[in-house]
């Protein structure tokens, strides 16, 4: 019964928004990354399977809506959200985010933002904020992030139907480790090849 709920809660969320194009996109992609949890990734697909070949726009609208209103976040975290992120995991927890962000700031929150529901992406966003990281990086981090995740969807969508937003959420419940160790090496094989890449062209121009 929740899943039968939860379907019909989407398409009727998906058809509130269709007229507005990529703008609603945007709009429920903000409200999701500053407060309210939204179907975002369903909203995406739907857009995406629906009109293959703006794939490109509704990723890039969907990550700049969830940069924006994660940013609320992190005024809200860089203004004394340590409190309130210690309430809400473990002391052990906590150190071990900490030192992530302090060790590697950029890829502690690029990774997560990557990855789809229910990843608890709000405690990385509050927690970037607290550890004292900058907002241009702060911004930059998550719409790279999530752009690669939307990105894919709306491929996928394309190539295998709506149902690949169900098999995510499936994939990062029982393989969490696993998905993010994809994440991982994904991204530093795009490094190194842009690093190569950089190097080349410096070589070329010299």
């Amino acid at each position: 019964m929740l899943a039968h709920i939860l379907s019909h809660y989407v398409a009727f969320l998906w058809g509130f928004l269709r007229p507005f194009g990529a703008w609603g996109v945007l709009a429920i992609a903000a409200l999701d990354g500053a407060v309210v949890g939204m179907p975002v990734d369903a909203v995406v697909a739907g857009y995406a399977y629906q009109g293959p070949s703006h794939c490109l726009e509704y990723a890039f609208m969907a990550s700049l809506g969830s940069t924006l209103g994660s940013a609320l976040l992190y005024v809200i975290g860089y203004k004394g959200g340590e409190e309130l992120l210690r309430k809400r995991i473990s002391p052990y927890r906590f150190k071990k985010i900490q030192s992530a962000f302090a060790e590697h700031p950029f890829w502690s929150l690029m990774l997560p933002a990557m990855l789809p529901p229910p990843t608890p992406f709000k405690l990385f966003t509050l927690a970037a904020a607290v550890s004292g990281m900058g907002i241009v990086r702060f911004l930059l981090a998550i719409f790279s992030g999530r752009m690669i995740r939307f990105l894919l969807l709306a491929m996928l969508t394309v190539r295998f139907g709506p149902e690949v937003v169900h098999l995510s959420a499936e994939l990062l419940t029982e393989h969490l480790h696993l998905l993010l160790l994809a994440a991982t090496v994904a991204t530093l094989v795009g490094f190194v090849r842009w690093k190569r890449i950089r190097s080349r062209r410096a070589l070329l121009e010299e």
